[in-house]
Order: structure tokens, then C-alpha cells, then sequence
């Protein structure tokens, strides 16, 4: 009895994978979609471009609003690497892009997550007066990116206007992400993080 159980258990189990293998193209996109919350861009007062872009997406997405005209510029974060700030790094390489230098305020930080770096970003918007801003980070980032700054906003008591607005990844797709080995880490990453900020961590 306890053979046919398990016998039975088995079968199901590999009808089940079965049944998830060929139907992949069906669900695998909803588990990319669910990291997106790109709310468009606006005209607002500056915009913000977070850290942990090393393909310079984010950086170029934030000239590109101050381009069209949405800001007159934008707060480019930066924790150090080998004694330099990412944000240094990356306004280098916007102005090698042939973006102006005048469109980018540095804001070197020691932060080492994303929800530290909101609570070092909107103190600064604070410091500065800041109503209304654009957040811009890549777009497998933007739907936590958006839950951990309205959440330190609460936190804080209030703070400015927010929109979030997607940069392109030079890998991750939502509707193909799993056909190559970069796509398949950033969604594996993500929702790892995704699921240890809902726990609290």
C-alpha cells in the first residue's frame, strides 16, 4: 500500500513538471511582470537615479528626462568601490555620452541596500525642499524599489511626490527572461529580495 502510494505520488509529481515545463511560456512572463511598476515620467523637481547600474541604463535614463524637459536635473547616488563612488563613475560616463556635467549632482553614500539608500535619498530631498521627484532605476528594480521609498516616506512622517520611472536592462526581459543566463540571476535575485523585504529583512 505504502509502494502504490508513493508509486502514485511519483507519477504525479513528473506529470506535474511535465505539465510546467510545457506551459513555461504561459507563467514564467507573470514572474517578470511582477517586478515591474514603471508609473511613467511627469514634471517634477528633480529626479533621482539610483545606485547598482554598472552598464550606465539608469544614468542615461535620468539625462534623457532632463532632455525632455521632466527635470532640470538629477541626484545620482553612489556607494564606493575601489575608493570611488559610483556615482562618480557614472556621471563620467553620461558626460562621455556627451550629456552636459552641469545635469548631474553627485551623492556619494555608504549605503548597502536599497532601503538604506531611501532613507539617505529622501533626507537629502528633505535637506533640499524637494516636492517631487522621478526615481529612476532599471525596471526588474522598480516595483520593490517603489514599496521600500513609499514605505520609508511613511516611516518619516511624509515626503515628496514620487514617481518611478523603468531603465532598460541590458539583459532581463519580462516576457523572455529565463532564455539567457544573466535574465535568469537578475529574477532569481530580485525575488529573493523581493520576498526578504515582505518578510521584514
Amino acid at each position: 500500500m505504502v509502494r502504490g502510494g508513493l508509486r502514485i505520488s511519483s507519477i504525479l509529481s513528473i506529470l506535474l513538471a511535465v505539465g510546467a515545463w510545457i506551459s513555461h511560456s504561459l507563467w514564467l512572463p507573470v514572474l517578470g511582470h511582477a517586478l515591474i511598476r514603471d508609473e511613467g515620467p511627469t514634471k517634477a523637481e528633480i529626479a533621482v537615479v539610483l545606485a547598482g547600474d554598472d552598464t550606465g541604463h539608469r544614468i542615461e535614463k535620468g539625462a534623457e528626462l532632463v532632455r525632455a524637459g521632466y527635470v532640470p536635473a538629477v541626484l545620482v547616488s553612489g556607494p564606493p568601490y575601489y575608493d570611488v563612488h559610483e556615482c562618480d563613475l557614472a556621471i563620467a560616463f553620461a558626460v562621455r555620452k556627451g550629456y552636459p556635467a552641469g545635469w548631474f549632482i553627485a551623492l556619494p553614500n555608504p549605503t548597502l541596500s536599497t532601503r538604506q539608500e531611501a532613507w539617505f535619498i529622501l533626507q537629502e530631498l528633505r535637506r533640499r525642499a524637494i516636492h517631487s521627484f522621478l526615481l529612476v532605476t532599471s525596471d526588474y528594480h522598480t516595483a520593490r524599489a517603489a514599496r521600500i521609498y513609499r514605505a520609508v516616506e511613511r516611516a518619516m512622517g511624509g515626503g515628496p511626490d514620487m514617481r518611478v520611472v523603468a531603465a532598460p536592462d541590458e539583459y532581463f526581459r519580462e516576457a523572455s527572461w529565463w532564455r539567457n543566463r544573466e535574465g535568469q540571476k537578475t529574477v532569481f535575485f530580485e525575488w529573493s529580495k523581493t520576498l526578504a523585504t515582505a518578510l521584514g529583512m
